[in-house]
């Protein structure tokens, strides 16, 4: 190979700086291209899964994350409706099978950047901002990228091009590469608040799930920015509700008021409108050109599985990929990338994160009772809390996802 023939990663955000650090680890060169002009500081995923810790410790950088994040080894499922706790799960329990045995609570704004400081200054980890996927053309042994930059178009040879560029991705599309699944019809509204939850529920931990037929919540706990913490909380929308009327001053404290009523108002840090899919590519390889991260899946954010099953896709993938980049595996390990990513993808994330929406919206009350009930009873008996937390930390869609061949 010359060293024309380096990789490149369209989207510079956690799964695309994690799969080019991973590649570069392995002596692999690459190039990420990140349309934006600078990092993004954005308030979407933080929860990392204790595979994940422990992928980011072989990557060197859980011992730089972990004493800037929160760790939560407990998490609560709550009744809305009656106040009452459900079931309480503490990863403590699987201390014997995993290093890390918690969530680490650490934004995915955090992680680019970390990276990016480590890392990303040379020649063979190149970062370029401002730079976008215009089109490509695929060879036997190369791809043409035509990347618009602000001094106009350019073209990059490369030996594989990999999409981490977000659900409506550029390059999945150009590649025409179907997006199979659905959309909500209701879209979330995250809010998040200086305000302390525990001054009035000192029950309340770092990541709280409530359902309630009319309006569920995920409560969860950040560090924020300059040792404050964030509590981040994220409610649907009703079908009808406008965006200017959600995240208007008076939309947005009403809604944190019937939710946890208090005196004085809240000090909002931010608030986000997103819509919420899910979808999962046909494929993540098509020749030369291989998807990961919300490129290739995207699911509700309920149970924080969107930006670890990324970073598993984007782990997996540059172990094989640098393997063909030596010569030292064929092609056709990135297919088995494929069948293994996009097996832990529907049969877990997909599934799960479903699951999760349907147990905290459910409004038939007979339907509603049978299911918190199961969930109780979860929590109640040791073998089904252990089975419940290792598929809920996608221990046991990696477990899944290595036997596929």
């Amino acid at each position: 190979m010359t060293v024309q023939d380096r990789v490149v990663i369209a989207g510079a955000g956690p799964v695309g700086m994690i799969c080019a650090l991973a590649l570069h680890r392995d002596g692999v060169p690459v190039t990420a291209l990140e349309a934006l002009d600078e990092p993004f500081i954005d308030q979407r995923a933080a929860s990392n899964h204790p595979p994940t810790i422990e992928m980011l410790d072989a990557l060197g950088l859980a011992r730089e994350i972990i004493p800037e994040g929160l760790i939560s080894p407990v998490y609560h499922f709550r009744d809305r409706v009656t106040g009452a706790l459900v079931a309480a799960f503490d990863l403590g329990e699987l201390e014997d099978e995993v290093p890390y045995p918690y969530v680490l609570q650490y934004e995915q704004y955090k992680l680019v950047q970390k990276v990016l400081d480590l890392y990303a200054d040379g020649d063979d980890f190149e970062v370029r901002f401002s730079a976008t996927v215009a089109g490509f053309e695929q060879f036997d042994d190369h791809v043409d990228v035509v990347v618009e930059t602000p001094d106009g178009r350019e073209t990059l040879r490369a030996s594989w091009l990999i999409g981490c560029d977000g659900g409506r991705s550029t390059v999945r599309k150009l590649a025409g590469i179907d997006f199979e699944g659905f959309t909500y019809p209701e879209k979330f509204i995250k809010i998040g608040t200086y305000f302390d939850f525990t001054a009035i529920d000192s029950r309340l931990v770092f990541r709280n799930f409530f359902s309630d037929p009319d309006e569920w919540c995920n409560l969860f706990k950040v560090r924020g920015e300059g040792g404050r913490g964030i509590w981040r909380g994220v409610f649907p929308m009703r079908i009808d509700e406008t965006d200017a009327e959600a995240a208007s001053a008076e939309g947005v404290e009403t809604r944190m008021q019937r939710f946890f009523p208090r005196q004085g108002s809240y000090e909002i840090a931010y608030r986000n409108i997103y819509e919420v899919s899910q979808r999962v590519a046909a494929t993540f390889a098509q020749g030369r050109v291989l998807l990961a991260g919300d490129s290739a899946h995207v699911n509700n954010p309920i149970g924080g599985m969107g930006l670890n099953g990324g970073i598993h896709d984007a782990v997996n993938l540059a172990a094989k990929l640098a393997a063909v980049w030596k010569g030292e595996a064929g092609p056709e390990v990135l297919e088995l990338y494929s069948r293994q990513r996009r097996n832990a993808a529907v049969d877990f994330t997909q599934a799960q994160t479903i699951h999760n929406k349907k147990l905290l919206e459910e409004r038939d009350p007979a339907v509603r009772g049978k299911r918190l009930d199961a969930l109780r009873r979860a929590g109640e008996d040791a073998a089904q809390r252990r089975a419940y937390m290792r598929r809920a930390a996608l221990i046991e869609s990696l477990e899944s996802a290595a036997a596929v061949i």
